[in-house]
């Protein structure tokens, strides 16, 4: 058994893919490894996904300690920006091995 943030998990894939695992969770992260990004910003990268689901998966996501959200309060309008710690950058590779294995289905299958 692995553990992780007070769960458990059988192995080590099922620990990967509880933290990035679901329909949006990666897709949120490969936007952000280009860098960092308003709450906006990402909408308008995903338009699919609806707000209510953008906000849950950016809240599991901070939650795990993959991404952090800065909120700028100084003055209105409330200004937040979500970006991957560093223990989110470590995912990079792997996001881009999924990305890269995505665009040789589409050109080869």
């Amino acid at each position: 058994m692995h553990k992780f943030k007070g769960k458990e998990y059988p192995c080590c894939t099922s620990l990967t893919l509880g933290i990035i695992g679901g329909k949006w969770k990666t897709v949120i992260l490969y936007h952000l490894m280009e860098g960092t990004l308003r709450y906006n910003e990402l909408r308008k990268e995903i338009p699919s996904v609806t707000e209510r689901t953008l906000s849950l998966q950016l809240k599991n996501l901070e939650t795990d300690g993959v991404i952090k959200r800065k909120v700028y309060t100084s003055k209105p309008p409330l200004k937040v920006e979500y970006s991957l710690t560093e223990f989110g950058k470590t995912l990079i590779p792997l996001i881009k091995s999924i990305a890269d294995w995505g665009d040789y289905v589409v050109k080869n299958h």
